[in-house]
């Protein structure tokens, strides 16, 4: 088999994973059962839980690490089913484990099913943080649920985007190889020296 074709196959086969959806969707998890922006609210009811630093991260979304503190911070919560849109919630952010309120949103309906809570300063400082959840139903007992995350680490390159790097620079090696006669006999003499 001679390299231009082992080559075009490892080009499509990791194009193939490049562009998958499961790899990309949610940090690599198929479906709500691994997804790691989200947390139970009772047993079998889960509320999605997304956050974004729009000033100092445009377009990117958070989950329980936030790179930064003291910048504009929307953290954006979402329950699909029906009875939670009924109820009365009420969100808390605390700084841990000092258990300083940041953050609070007194109890009302959100029959939409989605609660976009601004900080327009964001966290104060660097550290770990709960989010408080309190659902209040009409009758009955409240419902806790809590939710932790970490702020001011930073924003490290991620997965996806050190595998786009990869992905760039394996294409931009390859149409250098087929276009570049002198660069193809060199990888070709490489490649020879190895086999044998």
């Amino acid at each position: 088999m001679n390299t231009t074709r082992i080559l075009r196959k490892s080009l499509l086969i990791f194009l193939g994973l490049f562009f998958s959806a499961s790899l990309w969707a949610h940090g690599g998890a198929a479906g709500t059962d691994t997804d790691q922006c989200k947390f139970e609210l009772e047993p079998g009811h889960w509320i999605h839980y997304t956050a974004y630093q729009p000033n100092a991260y445009a377009a990117e979304e958070f989950c329980g690490s936030l790179p930064g503190t003291s910048t504009k911070t929307q953290l954006v919560f979402d329950y699909q089913d029906m009875r939670y849109r009924k109820m009365a919630v009420e969100f808390e952010v605390t700084k841990e484990p000092e258990g300083t309120r940041v953050f609070f949103l007194p109890s009302e309906k959100h029959k939409s099913g989605t609660v976009n809570l601004e900080l327009p300063n964001g966290v104060p400082d660097a550290g770990k943080y709960l989010i408080h959840i309190t659902l209040v139903p009409d009758e009955g007992e409240r419902l806790d649920a809590h939710m932790s995350f970490k702020a001011g680490a930073g924003k490290a390159m991620d997965k996806n985007n050190m595998l786009l790097y990869v992905f760039f620079a394996l294409a931009g090696l390859y149409v250098l190889y087929l276009s570049n006669a002198g660069f193809k006999s060199k990888v070709d003499g490489i490649i020879g020296k190895i086999k044998s």
